[in-house]
């Protein structure tokens, strides 16, 4: 399961806490974003279903994650499918993000 950005969802510990109701988890990771992203998140916050649609819950980030809107508005499972890749806002990631860059390409090359 690969997010619209690359990210492995089956790697993410929001989903991961999700699937296995993991208190210790949720209170780790929201500990763990809340100071690399400077935010306040709380582990309440921390479930995912993954970034597609067919999935309920979603991690609050994702509601505004200009990626996920613009692969969902253009029907792509992820960017990797998309006729303008890499585009600039995916090649600013990749840079916080490196190992994205290296699943979408991996992705682009079995196509």
């Amino acid at each position: 399961m690969v997010a619209c950005c690359g990210l492995r969802c089956d790697r993410c510990p929001a989903l991961l806490a999700r699937k296995s109701d993991d208190r210790e988890l949720r209170e780790k990771t929201a500990k763990e974003w809340s100071a690399q992203y400077n935010a306040v998140i709380e582990p309440e916050q921390i479930n995912c279903e993954g970034c597609h649609p067919d999935g309920e819950v979603h991690f609050s980030h994702c509601s505004r994650c200009e990626i996920r809107a613009c692969a969902l508005e253009r029907g792509l499972e992820n960017c990797a499918h998309c006729g303008e890749y890499p585009c600039a806002r995916l090649k600013e990631f990749f840079e916080w993000v490196p190992e994205a860059g290296k699943t979408l390409d991996s992705i682009r090359e079995r196509r």
